[in-house]
């Protein structure tokens, strides 16, 4: 190798390095602007119908002992229920939580859910949050995390607080109350 090719090698990585360095640092920095913290609440109810002609939760897989067990362990469920401004199934629309939840519990109801609460209406329309955790469903109140969100919840975090409202124990149908902490 000539010097002047050397020279020119060293010349190049350097430029190559600097040029690297700054576009590193230069998109990095745009990226991370900081601004405000905000913290939403809202309040819904989510409306979970197995039975009957047209429900909004199905159940998709099964273990081949969840029939025996008293807390139907095993079974894994599609959801795409409506979230409405009241108990009445009538209300508002607000959105539709979609997602899958299931019984994780050999001794007690504990279902795993895995959830987007799609919110349709008014200035979060087209915004999600994502809910994932433990739902202790007989519990009479319980917290599940919020673990991400779109839109309007970009980034978003905190926790979600449901009280169950109404439950037919016959078919599985319920009416969820939900009071969500966002901040984002």
């Amino acid at each position: 190798m000539a010097k002047s090719d050397g020279i020119l090698l060293v010349i190049s990585l350097v430029m190559a390095m600097s040029w690297a360095q700054n576009f590193r640092v230069e998109c990095w920095d745009s990226k991370l602007e900081t601004k405000q913290e905000t913290e939403t609440n809202l309040q819904f109810y989510f409306h979970d119908t197995i039975s009957g002609k047209n429900p909004s939760a199905i159940r998709v897989a099964q273990a081949s002992d969840t029939e025996k067990s008293p807390t139907l362990f095993g079974a894994l469920l599609m959801a795409d229920d409506p979230l409405t401004e009241s108990p009445d199934p009538n209300s508002k629309l607000l959105g539709r939580a979609q997602g899958l939840y299931g019984s994780a519990g050999q001794t007690e109801i504990g279902l795993i859910m895995a959830m987007s609460f799609c919110f349709t209406d008014g200035i979060h329309n087209g915004s999600s949050i994502s809910i994932l955790g433990k739902n202790s469903a007989l519990s009479p109140v319980r917290e599940m995390p919020i673990v991400g969100g779109t839109g309007l919840f970009r980034l978003a975090r905190g926790y979600a607080v449901a009280k169950t409202h109404w439950v037919d124990f016959t078919t599985g149908d319920a009416i969820v109350g939900y009071n969500v902490t966002i901040v984002h």
